[in-house]
């Protein structure tokens, strides 16, 4: 498994300089939300952020009927007509650890996810590059937005229809599953879409799996559709120096 798995737990606040201290909330900026965190605080490894994610087995997919065909064109329209959104997610790892924060998106391309303390992690795309922090740690894993499985739904032009590997697609009352891989082989990587049709179409979570089998679930809450998210949130900025090792 990659390195980059083995950053610590990361907290999808999806600013730099004070991360180490607590702060009040800023409604249109990252936050930490545990004042005076544990020292000794446990770390889960960071998984579903990169290619590292179980692999296409389905050179088809599913063949789709005509309602199939539909919904898949409504949540590729869906994902299209998102230009900026910010709210706070929940992020349940396999042995059922959960961490929060708050995330930001801007398309095309472009996503931030801090995590609330005690966790020091910051994932941040700028639309070219991924990039996973660890601000404990004073490390830094890069890979390019093309080998993760986003970027077939922050695009410029989202057609899922055109780009996807449909694997499942289902409809409930008030909800769609919708499980696809990119088709291109060189952009591995699978991920489980779920979004609420009431009052409308609304991402609500996503759950990736890693090559162990082993899914991460995200859950977003208090959505809020916003024009006034700072361009300098996507930046990836770089971490200080590193501290010398006490002899």
């Amino acid at each position: 498994m990659s390195k980059i798995l083995r950053v610590g737990a990361m907290a999808m606040g999806f600013a730099l300089a004070s991360f180490g201290a607590a702060t009040a909330q800023d409604p249109d900026g990252p936050t930490n939300t545990i004042v005076n965190p544990s020292a000794n605080a446990d770390k889960t490894a960071v998984k579903g952020w990169t290619g590292q994610v179980s692999p296409a087995n389905s050179p088809d997919g599913v063949t789709l009927d005509a309602h199939q065909t539909e919904l898949v064109h409504k949540v590729s329209a869906y994902f299209e007509s998102l230009d900026s959104l910010k709210g706070s997610f929940v992020q349940t790892d396999a042995g059922n650890k959960r961490m929060k924060g708050k995330f930001f998106v801007k398309r095309p391309g472009r996503f931030r996810f801090d995590y609330a303390l005690p966790s020091k992690q910051v994932i941040v795309s700028d639309g070219e590059n991924l990039a996973i922090q660890d601000l404990d740690l004073n490390n830094e894993d890069r890979v390019s937005l093309d080998q993760t499985p986003f970027r077939l739904l922050l695009r410029k032009d989202v057609d899922l229809i055109r780009d996807a590997r449909i694997i499942e697609v289902q409809q409930a009352d008030d909800l769609i599953v919708l499980t696809i891989e990119d088709k291109d082989p060189n952009s591995p990587g699978k991920i489980k879409l779920f979004l609420a049709t009431k009052p409308a179409l609304e991402l609500k979570e996503w759950v990736t799996t890693d090559a162990q089998g082993q899914d991460t679930r995200i859950e977003l809450s208090q959505l809020v559709k916003s024009d006034d998210l700072d361009g300098n949130l996507f930046k990836i900025q770089p971490l200080g120096p590193k501290k010398a090792m006490p002899q």
